[in-house]
């Protein structure tokens, strides 16, 4: 770049060039570098600096520097107030010094100290809307001449410019950590509570399938954490940067279902005022997780077969292909082997979706977790409503560990909501949980047994409790039960326990 002569156009070009890259700026550093050389070229100056303010300390500190002393100055700060740098960043003025060694303000310290002679300068404040957050200075014109007014507001310019490029920087740095503060918060919002063994198991399950693009089945009673399932195996992916997107399929009737998938065109139907993007071409790149599987319409399930099979699809009132990468989780409280059996779901699709498939346990197969799930969830009710005292008596701990939960985990949450509200705002006692204490209940009981058949039901349900309990570990479920583990392979085979799902 030619900094000693320049038309009178360069200012203006050289401005329209740098202003195209300030708003999507990658380099703060650079970019800063780039204007200040540029402004020192343009005015035909030998040196020029910007310096930004640092609250803490109060003081100005050199950000960018040109010049023979550039590297030398940076190792100065200047405090709100002293010379002439300090002056206009404390009234936020503009200066223009004819004779720096004539005037009271100027700061003879940092010249004397790295052997430069200051003769004139310009400085000008960098504001953020409105806020002086540092200067841009000059000094000494290569001509040996004065600054002028002209150069005054040409520097002005170029301090705007850099004032945006900081601004800009700012922003984006803002926006990261928001994103950044969002995910540590939908983290925490989204865990999996509990360290059971069987839990662990699922978890570990999930983990493995994490690192694949493989369709997977979640399955699980309602309230028990399927959509949290998936949420962890989307996060431990590789295409945790692309989006999730959640689609429950029970809550929409056919047509709409089949728009909330796929998308539709302008016109495709009445009230289709426009083009819509559909769920898949949303998740491209990324997860759609399909909650409520069971409850499709065959007529969407031959449709998103395809897409399983192919990656393309059509949107509503389309004709033209859309190709999508989508990695597809399900979920459903169904047992979808018996509505393919009763011919309600599509035998080829659940073998496409059940890949693999991951069980949830029901809270009451893991009441182990449900001390933590309450320390849990009281925390966060705590947090929301002030009550950073609250505790909870061992006597409604207690109640809560010997309760069935058939609606599982929201139940809990439910119940602890209830809880905090309602109580004494002191303590939870057992009477301010809307639950009837009870252990949980054995199924195989029913009049007409003899005593010995429901003794031999007793067994069996018992094995397989305990077996689900140590994620179908033989040892531990016989340490567990304080039996012979070859007394224990013995029951197995006269039940002929195979099912530990």
């Amino acid at each position: 770049m030619k900094t000693d002569t320049c038309d009178a156009n360069a200012p203006i070009d050289q401005l329209k060039a740098i202003s195209s890259w300030v708003s999507s700026v990658q380099d703060l550093d650079k970019l800063l570098q780039l204007i200040i050389e540029s402004a020192t070229g343009v005015v035909r100056a030998e040196a020029a600096s910007l310096l930004l303010l640092d609250p803490t300390t109060n003081t100005l500190y050199f950000k960018v520097t040109t010049g023979a002393k550039g590297d030398e100055v940076k190792e100065f700060r200047i405090k709100i107030g002293q010379g002439i740098a300090g002056h206009v960043a404390e009234t936020g003025q503009p200066l223009l010094i004819a004779d720096a060694q004539q005037d009271n303000r100027w700061m003879r310290e940092i010249s004397d100290s790295i052997e430069y002679a200051t003769r004139s300068m310009a400085c000008v404040p960098l504001k953020i809307n409105g806020t002086t957050i540092g200067v841009v200075q000059v000094i000494n014109k290569k001509d040996n001449t004065q600054f002028t007014h002209a150069d005054m507001a040409v520097l002005e310019e170029f301090s705007s410019l850099a004032a945006l490029a900081i601004g800009s920087a700012r922003s984006l740095e803002q926006v990261r950590q928001e994103n950044q503060d969002l995910k540590k918060e939908l983290g925490e919002k989204h865990q999996i509570i509990g360290k059971s063994v069987i839990l662990n198991k699922v978890l570990e399950d999930a983990q493995k399938l994490s690192r694949t693009k493989t369709t997977a089945l979640i399955q699980g009673e309602s309230g028990t954490g399927k959509e949290l399932l998936a949420r962890l195996i989307h996060r431990e992916s590789p295409r945790k940067e692309k989006p999730l997107v959640v689609l429950n399929c029970a809550a929409l009737p056919e047509p709409l279902l089949e728009s909330e998938l796929f998308g539709h065109e302008k016109g495709a139907f009445t009230g289709a005022a426009g083009r819509k993007l559909g769920k898949f071409e949303t998740a491209h790149e990324g997860t759609l997780f399909l909650d409520e599987i069971g409850e499709m319409a065959q007529g969407i399930q031959a449709k998103l077969l395809r897409v399983l099979q192919e990656g393309v699809f059509y949107r509503v009132g389309g004709n033209t292909p859309i190709t999508v990468d989508v990695r597809v989780l399900s979920a459903t409280n169904k047992n979808l082997k018996k509505e393919v059996e009763e011919g309600k779901f599509r035998e080829d699709l659940f073998y496409r979706l059940n890949v693999v498939q991951l069980n949830i346990p029901p809270l009451r197969e893991r009441l182990e977790d449900v001390a933590s799930l309450v320390d849990h969830f009281l925390a966060v009710f705590k947090k929301e409503t002030g009550l950073s005292g609250l505790t909870i008596s061992e006597a409604a701990m207690d109640k809560m560990s010997r309760y069935n939960w058939p609606g599982n985990i929201r139940e809990l949450r439910n119940a602890i909501e209830r809880a905090v509200v309602m109580g004494n705002g002191k303590t939870i006692m057992p009477e301010d949980l809307p639950i009837t204490a009870s252990l949980p209940k054995f199924a195989g009981l029913k009049v007409g047994l003899t005593l010995d058949e429901a003794l031999n039901e007793f067994k069996k349900e018992f094995i397989l409790l305990n077996l689900r309990h140590t994620g179908g570990n033989r040892s531990k479920a016989a340490k567990v039960m304080d039996i012979q583990r070859t007394y224990l392979s013995r029951l197995i085979t006269r039940y002929d326990i195979r099912d530990l799902a």
